[in-house]
């Protein structure tokens, strides 16, 4: 069925073929299916000059087209990989980031280097020296879902500050 599909369309199946992938592209975003429906537009321009040339049999065009295919997807992710853009948002969709610097009260302890805070409405997962619940904390560092924090500066002041007390 395939085979007749293709006689049928001729040079003109790698066109199909092309655009085909170009529409995967827009349904599936991912910028790799366009470069692979490139080569086969490439082919399919090539097969429109040479098609009833005796070398260009169906296997030197699926070679053809597998090896433009691979140099297309080696280009296109060149190209992609410097298109990195600077954005007046850079921490849009990276929440943990946003929250360096604040500071807030240990929800539990640290223990063993681990601890939880509760910063907004989330709790978060911290790394730190130990300390006991209900310490302020500041946050210094974010990575994926965990927080670095150290003790609050002000808590620090604030302790220095305070006079020894004796028991009596």
């Amino acid at each position: 069925m395939i085979d007749m599909l293709i006689r049928q369309l001729g040079p003109w199946s790698w066109w199909v073929l092309g655009f085909v992938l170009l529409i995967a592209e827009v349904v599936v975003p991912g910028v790799f299916f366009v470069w692979i429906g490139a080569a086969a537009i490439a082919i399919g321009a090539v097969s429109l000059l040479h098609w009833d040339s005796v070398w260009w049999t169906w296997q030197i065009q699926f070679i053809a087209f597998a090896i433009l295919a691979f140099l297309a997807a080696l280009v296109g992710r060149q190209v992609m990989a410097g298109r990195e853009q600077d954005t007046d948002e850079p921490q849009l969709n990276r929440r943990s980031a946003g929250l360096v610097g604040r500071t807030t009260t240990l929800t539990d302890a640290i223990e063993n280097g681990r601890g939880r805070i509760r910063l907004d409405d989330t709790y978060w997962t911290v790394a730190g020296p130990d300390m006991p619940t209900g310490t302020p904390v500041t946050v210094t560092a974010a990575k994926d879902r965990e927080l670095t924090v150290e003790r609050s500066k002000r808590a620090s002041d604030d302790a220095q500050s305070a006079p020894a007390q004796t028991k009596p």
